[in-house]
Order: structure tokens, then sequence, then C-alpha cells
């Protein structure tokens, strides 16, 4: 997630930064689904977490008893801002 996470530049000079906590899951598929913010920091940061949570590969899905299920997931992307 960090990789791919692109701190926003309007974001930077306002010296916005924090965590965006969000949650979302991984369906009986693999796939990433219903994407949700649960505690954002600023629109800036909150929709640059959506679209790398959003982007993340398969997963191999979460198994009961022998079945593929839905699992949900939570997961915090940090922003801070380091000097250069």
């Amino acid at each position: 997630i960090a990789e791919n996470t692109n701190y926003p530049n309007q974001a930077q000079e306002l010296g916005i930064q924090g965590r965006v906590f969000l949650r979302f899951v991984v369906t009986s598929t693999g796939k990433v689904s219903r994407v949700e913010i649960i505690k954002g920091v600023d629109p800036l940061l909150d929709e640059e977490a959506l679209r790398v949570i959003n982007t993340l590969p398969d997963f191999r899905p979460g198994k009961q008893n022998g079945v593929a299920v839905p699992v949900w997931y939570s997961v915090p992307v940090l922003f801070k801002i380091t000097e250069r």
C-alpha cells in the first residue's frame, strides 16, 4: 500500500498529514469490494487512500469450513510529511 500511495502535493503544501482508516471486504472470489472510510483526515488524503485500496490486487479469499467466504479488513493509510 505504501509503495503505491502518492502524497497529494496540495496536502503537503498545506501541511496536512495523518492516518486515514479504511475498511473493505475481500469477497469469496478474492476481489476488493465495499471500500469505506472509517475515519478520514482531509478530503485530499481520503481520496488518495480510497484510490490506493481500490487498486489492490486480488487476494486469496478467506475460508470457513473449507468454503470461500467474504472477509472484512480494516487498514490505516499513513500520510506523514518528511523533511527533505
